[in-house]
């Protein structure tokens, strides 16, 4: 619903003779109307519940026009449940092929937020070709991307359908100056770290908080000092947002205040005028201002809130535990403090959250930690939890230590292979070391925390890991930043193995010589899985700082609760 609404809202549908929407649930749609029309997602149980109606109607003998319209595209296994519930011949199919929504200038959307889990607990591919297809229609308007880089096994299959595409119309692209320089596909799998931290730019807190959906967020009656709730749309237009987005959570209510001095001293300026220049003032400026004054009472009133929210919370506590997580500290000291949250029953979703990062930064739980954390869980939010842990393991987000395979064990087995040769054990050593995270070593290689003489600087940040306060860049932002500078995966061949991703990390140098030198500055950047608004700021704080300008697709975007909530069996 929400993406049909920034294109075609209730009223535009309403002067095209849409009587009533009705929601797809399992409840009957008691419409008397001749012809009911399906807008859904290609799923068996859409198929199911489409079925259901029709039959109920042919059971009372009414007799309508039914037509499904699929988006964004038709599956073969759709159409087979239609057949096999005996409708296929009374409905009429059609496919929207709807694969990009502009969010904000430089934001686009596939607003496929089923595709984290899809692919990366599933394992079903069926989005790829969506993909695919948005990749091609942005060549097509853009012309061909000179320079591909990819890391991670969906980047690939992504990438190489594409391609397909591509050769198939090649007569579109050929000859066609690139406007866009650089492509990078990553996988949400290679840095789950980054999502699952806490967010404190302003945009993300305000995700965090209020949840921005499809470039909208509802502020309620706390927010906007009046009984009503509002729906606000965020983006480059709403100037007082855009100047506030990327800033860190602690600049953002000096700014504002600052800003409402500006806005009154404006309005002062009227006392002393003259009727013409009232006049100009009425009939140039004053509306803006009003405009401008909405807005700014706004985004303090949900800077308010989202202060009084935190505290409630004790955000600084969580916080603390967070980065000690990152570097890798006082691990004792964080685990009790996440028992601490499962005991008074917090919230499940940040508990998990929490069990998560210790998980992935640790390299999995010690057998007794991971036992102890799921036990105390289950007993505390409930034994229905349970699929929701297996569903983390399979992910590689919460994953216990196998027994004996402490550093050193691995070590040992590593040393045994440079005496021992022979091919069969070398791939079994290996293959016990798969689906690591890795994160200290990374973290290491790339430094990702920042070591700092003094305070950081919040106010003048100097690299992106002011979207973690100063405690740690993003991994993915900084694998672009290395690709960038080298131009190509060389010299990361390390950091590639301990991603796990060594045969799916590409490079594609197609012409570059075509490609202007202001083209070549602009970055399109692929997130197949989501990503968070901080990644957003922190790439366009590199953006700003070494003259590049980012563009994002995502297949939706994504924050440590979306995440969570993909993988758990519980429906909150």
């Amino acid at each position: 619903m929400s993406p049909l609404d920034r294109i075609a809202n209730v009223s535009i549908l309403k002067q095209h003779e849409v009587d009533k929407l009705y929601k797809v649930d399992n409840k009957p749609a008691l419409s008397s109307n001749e012809q009911l029309c399906f807008l859904v997602r290609p799923r068996i149980k859409n198929m199911r519940y489409i079925a259901n109606l029709v039959n109920a109607d042919k059971v009372a003998g009414r007799t309508r026009r039914y037509k499904v319209i699929f988006s964004p595209q038709k599956f073969y296994a759709c159409e087979m449940v239609l057949e096999e519930e005996g409708i296929f011949g009374d409905v009429s199919c059609d496919e929207w092929a709807f694969s990009l929504l502009p969010l904000d200038v430089d934001l686009l959307s596939m607003e496929l937020p089923e595709f984290f889990r899809d692919y990366f607990l599933e394992g079903d591919q069926r989005w790829i070709n969506t993909v695919a297809q948005a990749l091609h229609l942005l060549s097509t308007l853009y012309g061909p991307f000179p320079n591909c880089y990819g890391i991670g096994r969906c980047a690939k299959m992504s990438y190489e359908l594409w391609r397909r595409l591509e050769e198939e119309e090649d007569g579109e692209t050929k000859g066609r100056r690139p406007e866009i320089g650089h492509i990078f596909f990553l996988d949400r799998d290679m840095d789950f770290v980054t999502a699952l931290c806490s967010q404190v730019v302003y945009e993300g807190l305000v995700d965090d908080t209020f949840r921005i959906k499809c470039g909208s967020v509802d502020f309620g009656p706390e927010v906007t000092s009046s009984d009503k709730s509002l729906k606000v749309l965020l983006n480059a237009e709403d100037k007082v947002f855009n100047e506030i987005r990327n800033e860190h959570f602690s600049n953002v209510f000096g700014f504002l205040s600052q800003k409402a001095r500006n806005l009154q001293a404006q309005y002062d300026r009227r006392r002393g005028m003259d009727i013409k220049q009232m006049k100009n003032f009425v009939s140039q400026e004053l509306k803006g201002l009003k405009q401008e004054h909405r807005l700014l009472s706004l985004h303090i009133g949900a800077c308010e809130s989202i202060m009084k929210k935190k505290t409630k919370q004790d955000f600084q506590e969580l916080i603390k535990t967070e980065h000690a997580l990152l570097e890798g500290f006082n691990i004792r000291e964080s685990t009790s403090y996440i028992e601490e949250h499962i005991d008074r029953q917090v919230s499940p979703i940040e508990s998990l959250r929490l069990m998560c990062l210790l998980s992935i930064t640790e390299n999995g739980l010690i057998s007794k930690d991971y036992r102890s954390l799921k036990t105390q869980y289950l007993q505390s939010y409930g034994p229905e939890h349970l699929l929701t842990f297996s569903n983390l393991r399979r992910a590689g987000l919460l994953t216990e230590q196998a027994p004996g395979d402490t550093l050193t064990a691995v070590e040992s087995k590593v040393s045994k292979l440079v005496t021992d040769k022979a091919a069969g054990k070398i791939t079994d050593a290996f293959s016990s070391l798969a689906k690591r995270s890795n994160f200290r070593a990374i973290s290491k290689k790339l430094n990702l925390i920042p070591r700092v003489d003094g305070e950081y600087d919040l106010k003048v940040p100097r690299d992106m890991a002011y979207v973690f306060s100063g405690a740690y860049v993003p991994l993915s932002c900084r694998i672009i930043e290395q690709v960038l500078e080298r131009r190509s995966w060389q010299g990361l061949d390390e950091v590639v193995r301990l991603l796990n991703c060594s045969e799916f990390a590409f490079t594609d140098m197609t012409k570059e010589d075509k490609a202007s030198s202001e083209s070549l500055r602009l970055i399109l950047v692929v997130f197949l899985g989501g990503c968070t608004f901080s990644e957003i700021s922190a790439l366009r704080f590199l953006g700003r700082e070494k003259g590049y300008r980012f563009i994002f697709l995502t297949t939706a975007v994504t924050n440590s609760a979306r995440l969570m909530e993909a993988m758990s069996e519980v429906k909150a």
